[in-house]
């Protein structure tokens, strides 16, 4: 039977520090800081295989012992922008424990020797903002952060930087170039934020929820957490389910369940005389999967081999009453709109796509759209500096793989099936 890890006694107001702490919150920072090296904790996250729940899913582990042993200050930075359309879980993990978050940024700052750590949020995320700076200055008052924590040599200041509301900030290095004031642009690797990132330092940059898995593992051992799911992708895991969906909302599982269970078991199912017709299972940026594909495994692993990516764990389910093309559409004004500028490919691909779309959805398709649309994509992908091209064409490119009868029909002129509410 899995048990809650993350959403563990969410109902228990667990912005108060009190509560959190009555249910054994801060005891894995405790052991950390008195009984293991800094180098022992690296070792047991990377045990544990957890891999990162931003979208990349590299090894928290092997990020954390990239960093250069030069004697230079380090920095952590934990990614909290979240804009990737269908993607909520971090701002419930913010809003609803957020001790949890600040207990992990802690042991890794006390990890990999930061004594400084950044909480880039995003700018429209005002409460949770705000609640992150009280439970900073609770935490600070029970000795968890600032000087001497815990009565031992290591220190930790945490700040938390709002965002403007860029979508490309949510890229690491655009998130880097925001946070130290400049226009939220990306850069180019190498050097790699290991070596080179917040002014100039050595930074390890990881998610909200990779670091709320970090104290459990402390805690409970590497062993438990990596036994949780997949061998290859192990661990608990905040599943974002929206769209057409009876029960939209985070629900947490282990890594590794199915599509299927999870759309028709815990959300609920679809919506009265309706048929599944598509997933997104890794948000707005990902290819879609088609009925085929429902017993996919939901890990890393397991969606890529399935033609996706898994991402954040964002799951948009589409059901019949969908246009493909205007989904399609819909989802390439985001992008065209998101994208930095910076890169000639993304900045003027994304605006041609959405031009094409755009009269497609209109009526006003010519014959050849399909096959200029799949050009278009291909002098965006792998071409740009961050993965913001890739995401713009992955659900384009999936629509025309699996539905190209309806592109066929716009060219047509026949009646688009418009989304509709039951």
């Amino acid at each position: 039977m899995f048990e809650p890890v993350l959403t563990r006694g969410i109902d228990r107001d667990l912005t108060r520090i009190e509560n959190y702490v009555a249910q054994g919150g801060f005891t894995a920072l405790t052991k950390a800081v008195r009984e293991l090296t800094p180098q022992q904790v690296v070792e047991e996250v990377t045990r544990s295989n957890l891999r990162g729940r931003g979208g990349a899913g590299f090894p928290a582990g092997r990020k954390w012992g990239f960093l250069p042993q030069d004697g230079r200050p380090r920095y952590l930075a934990c990614n909290a922008d979240e804009g990737e359309p269908g993607t909520f879980k971090d701002h419930l993990l913010i809003d609803r424990n957020p001790f949890l978050l600040l207990e992990g940024i802690a042991i890794a700052c006390y990890a990999i020797g930061a004594h400084h750590a950044f909480i880039y949020i995003r700018g429209e995320f005002l409460t949770g903002a705000r609640i992150l700076e009280a439970s900073i200055a609770a935490a600070r008052s029970r000795g968890y952060l600032g000087e001497r924590i815990l009565g031992g040599d290591f220190s930790l200041e945490v700040t938390v930087h709002r965002g403007a509301g860029s979508y490309e900030c949510g890229e690491e290095t655009a998130l880097l170039e925001s946070l130290e004031g400049k226009r939220g642009n990306p850069r180019l690797k190498p050097p790699f934020p290991a070596v080179a990132g917040a002014y100039g330092m050595p930074t390890v940059i990881n998610n909200v929820e990779t670091l709320c898995c970090v104290p459990s593992i402390v805690e409970r051992g590497a062993a438990w957490f990596a036994g949780i799911g997949p061998a290859g992708s192990p661990g608990p895991k905040l599943f974002a389910v929206s769209g057409l969906v009876r029960r939209p909302g985070n629900y947490e599982l282990p890594m590794g369940t199915t599509l299927r269970e999870l759309i028709f078991q815990h959300a609920g199912g679809l919506r009265e005389g309706r048929r599944f017709k598509a997933v997104l299972p890794g948000g707005s940026s990902s290819p879609a999967l088609v009925e085929e594909h429902l017993d996919t495994p939901l890990d890393f692993d397991s969606v890529a081999r399935a033609g996706s990516m898994f991402g954040s764990g964002a799951v948009m389910v589409l059901d019949d009453s969908v246009c493909m093309v205007r989904a399609a559409w819909r989802l390439a004004e985001f992008y065209r709109d998101e994208s930095c500028g910076k890169c000639t490919p993304c900045r003027e691909g994304t605006y041609w796509i959405t031009a094409v779309l755009e009269r497609l959805e209109a009526g006003g398709g010519r014959e050849e759209d399909p096959a200029l649309l799949e050009h278009l994509a291909g002098q965006i992908g792998t071409r740009t500096f961050c993965p913001l091209g890739d995401a713009a064409i992955g659900f384009l490119l999936s629509s025309l793989k699996y539905f190209p009868e309806e592109y066929a029909a716009h060219l047509r002129g026949e009646t688009c099936r418009r989304e509709v509410a039951s």
